[in-house]
């Protein structure tokens, strides 16, 4: 098995290959601005570790990888912009350090940039690649809609929420994992256990950015913390706390969740006592161990050696203990 730094050179090396700055280039720039800032890049590190954990050339999962990556990054430009994020992994957020139409336009010819990427593969595995992606980028355009939707919605349900994450994040992270098995041409038994690894993964890793969002440190977050409780996002902390607080605190709780204010560094500091308060803390950490138990139950189906399943399943259990 290679190192993951060895699949974090080739995904660099392919990308500087492949993201090659060109006019015009106030399009292509913020492209390579965005990739520039690395982040975790686990969607590409699951597609070639899957591709090498199923016996084959990890490289020849490179084009798909990369397409996964630059989706992922288009999708995070359009959240900073629907969110108004003025920062990313600790740097400016793409519309904030240009404008607008600039993250909007570099972020669209990131998703077509990603399409390309596939046409390196035969008819067959192109086919079942381009149908998988087509798939899980329309999930996350529903989920986004949905995440939209909850911010001004008073009947949100936990059930709701973890539909929306599982759209928004964790079918992303679903692909990444079985578009390995795809290139791998691992048997069909194979390719949906990868999938729902990484589906089941990708809740839990959700879970525990929620919770970083509220609980983290902004420094190594790279993100503003409170910035679900700015934005009045009803994460699963959210919904836990109206579930087991008292109706003093329940109804303090949709009061401030009503408010948008200049300052809100007193919202965020209400709202994390009566997440405390209510056990939100516990219960998110609950949660986040259960998908990941789930994940690591269908890891035992997947045909790959156990050393293999062994580094997969610490690559989850890192994801999880994460700060970042």
């Amino acid at each position: 098995m290679i190192g993951i730094e060895k699949y974090n050179e080739a995904i660099q090396k392919y990308l500087d290959e492949t993201l090659i700055l060109k006019e015009p280039i106030q399009l292509y720039r913020p492209i390579q601005y965005i990739i520039s800032l690395g982040g975790k890049r686990l969607r590409p590190i699951l597609t070639l570790m899957t591709c090498d954990f199923f016996k084959t050339d990890y490289k020849r999962a490179l084009p798909a990888a990369l397409a996964i990556e630059l989706f992922h990054n288009f999708s995070l430009i359009h959240d900073d912009i629907m969110d108004q994020a003025p920062m990313r992994r600790g740097m400016e957020t793409v519309h904030h350090k240009w404008d607008l139409n600039t993250g909007i336009l570099s972020g669209d010819a990131m998703l077509i940039l990603a399409y390309q990427l596939f046409e390196v593969y035969n008819s067959s595995m192109f086919q079942d690649l381009a149908k998988l992606f087509s798939k899980t980028a329309l999930q996350v355009c529903e989920g986004q809609r949905y995440d939209v939707d909850f911010e001004t919605r008073n009947n949100v349900t936990i059930p709701d929420y973890i539909k929306m994450i599982d759209y928004k994040t964790a079918v992303l992270l679903g692909a990444a994992v079985k578009m390995g098995a795809i290139v791998a041409e691992a048997s069909d038994k194979c390719k949906e256990n990868s999938y729902e690894f990484g589906r089941n993964l990708g809740i839990a890793f959700q879970l525990q950015d929620d919770y970083l969002d509220a609980f983290g440190d902004s420094e190594s977050f790279g993100k503003q913390i409170g910035g679900d409780i700015i934005a009045n996002k009803k994460t699963f902390l959210y919904l836990v706390t109206l579930q087991n607080s008292s109706k003093r605190e329940t109804d303090e709780l949709i009061k401030l969740f009503s408010e948008t204010p200049k300052d809100p560094k007193n919202k965020i500091k209400t709202v994390l006592s009566i997440y405390k308060n209510a056990g939100a803390v516990e219960s998110t950490i609950n949660e986040i161990e259960k998908y990941t138990n789930k994940a690591n139950i269908i890891l035992q189906e997947i045909n790959i050696s156990e050393d293999d399943k062994k580094t997969l399943g610490t690559f989850g259990k890192n994801l999880m203990n994460r700060t970042v």
